[in-house]
């Protein structure tokens, strides 16, 4: 499967990018969906501008993160990513449902700051990269090239040490075989491998510090609202075998994962499946819901 962009086996360069670029057009509106949730929840939270993403001719995105009313310096604090990947819809909307439901039930328990849509360029584009064809979670590193997840680093970087747990709501869906996967292919100069999509919920752990009983938890809640992906024929989900129920482990610092971000004692990646006959986009949302209050629970159950 060659992609349509550059020559097979040749990494992209300037004029491969410029074309890329493109062919994303904007198909839904970062400020209708996202800024206006935003605003409605001034009375509820402390909303903190955190960046402005400058795209250049596509303008410039102030990316804002969400944070307990109760705020109390004492507690110990959890991160909410959401967005890292902008066409990953649910984990945005799954993220501003919690704050929006669930977030005041944690006053005076832990400090919770919830950054519901780290990359908007691509939220807009439904897509995964940022304008200069860079994946966001591959870009958690030391002088990121990737303005999306220094912003995030920057936000985070002054509580470094205060975190208890970080969960960061991902998607897997039919478009990353379809496109994403050929599409990263073509720009690195690799040939495309098939794979297959699992249909369901799982989780990936940090195979660093897997806190199996943790992950476990998680998928127990998240079963309640939808289906957990089972293994494939090698027991591998997406390439990784599968250590438990749902669940496969990367090694987030090494991959410039967003989930390693922070120190977090209690550390996961969700990733839905919306493609699914079985799932509908309010369950998808549910399913982020659940798997943010179970990540909570247990961590305030277990401690640090």
């Amino acid at each position: 499967m060659n992609y349509p962009i550059g020559t097979p086996g040749q990494p992209w360069g300037d004029a491969e990018k410029a074309a890329w670029r493109a062919r994303q057009q904007a198909r839904r509106s970062y400020a209708d969906d996202v800024l206006s949730r935003i605003e409605g929840l001034r009375a509820h939270t402390d909303v903190v501008a955190y960046g402005s993403i400058d795209c250049e001719a596509d303008g410039a995105f102030p990316v804002y993160a969400l944070r307990s009313k109760a705020w109390d310096e004492a507690l110990p604090c959890a991160l909410v990513t959401g967005g890292v990947h902008g066409y990953e819809t649910s984990g945005v909307h799954g993220a501003l449902d919690f704050v929006e439901s669930h977030l005041a039930d944690y006053d005076g328990r832990i400090n919770v700051l919830v950054a519901p849509c780290v990359s908007p360029w691509a939220y807009e584009r439904i897509q995964r990269w940022n304008r200069r064809a860079l994946d966001p979670n591959r870009s958690f590193i030391s002088d990121s090239p990737c303005d999306e997840s220094a912003a995030l680093m920057r936000l985070v970087a002054p509580m470094a040490g205060r975190f208890l747990v970080h969960i960061d709501l991902h998607e897997t869906t039919d478009s990353d075989e379809s496109e994403f996967r050929p599409a990263k292919a073509a720009r690195d100069g690799q040939p495309f491998e098939p794979d297959t999509i699992p249909d369901g919920f799982y989780l990936c752990g940090d195979s660093a510090d897997p806190q199996a009983g943790f992950q476990q938890a998680v998928i127990a809640a998240v079963a309640t609202v939808t289906h957990i992906a089972p293994p494939d024929a090698k027991n591998e989900i997406i390439g990784s075998p599968v250590v438990a129920h749902g669940v496969i482990n990367y090694d987030y610092r090494a991959l410039g994962l967003c989930a390693g971000v922070t120190d977090a004692r209690y550390r996961t990646t969700t990733e839905v499946y919306p493609d699914s006959p079985r799932a509908t986009p309010a369950e998808c949302n549910a399913a982020q819901v659940a798997a943010v209050r179970a990540a909570l629970d247990y961590a305030l159950a277990a401690g640090g």
